[in-house]
């Protein structure tokens, strides 16, 4: 019979929460769906290498240009919204990159530049050595957040 003394439970909760989340394929995190910035922070700290201080970068750019953005992971991805509108953002680990959706991709100008199978959406791959245009970047999402957001 296992022993469930208060001491195990608290050995127990402190192993859950300093334990590694599982890498999808691609070494996307399995992060568990929640909303606010924990959530998200915890699945940027997950994020395999070099991938990590990118959305690190991705999302202070983020938090930036848009104050008071509503963050939340869902299907292990961040989302970047703006509350009661829906969301505007998202990205996403690759083996070789990370894709960023932008929902309302298609009316960005200029439009960012990978085609989706979705009508609306348009992607931004960024690779390991790629130049992020920090003010291009912000300048989409500015103006991704203020399109009517996508409800998911």
């Amino acid at each position: 019979m296992a022993d469930t003394t208060p001491r195990n439970s608290a050995k127990a909760a402190a192993k859950q929460a300093t334990a590694k989340p599982t890498l999808l394929s691609g070494g996307n995190p399995q992060i568990p769906k929640g909303e606010g910035d924990a959530p998200v922070q915890a699945y940027i700290a997950a994020m395999p290498g070099w991938k990590s201080d990118l959305g690190r970068r991705l999302d202070t750019l983020i938090a930036r240009t848009v104050p008071g953005v509503h963050k939340a992971v869902k299907w292990n991805s961040p989302f970047y919204g703006v509350e009661g509108e829906g969301w505007f953002l998202s990205f996403h680990c690759f083996t070789k990159y990370v894709k960023v959706a932008f929902f309302r991709g298609t009316s960005l100008r200029p439009v960012p530049p990978g085609a989706s199978k979705q009508k609306e959406v348009r992607y931004l791959d960024i690779r390991e050595d790629d130049q992020l245009d920090e003010a291009r970047f912000a300048d989409w999402v500015k103006q991704a957040s203020q399109l009517p957001g996508e409800k998911m």
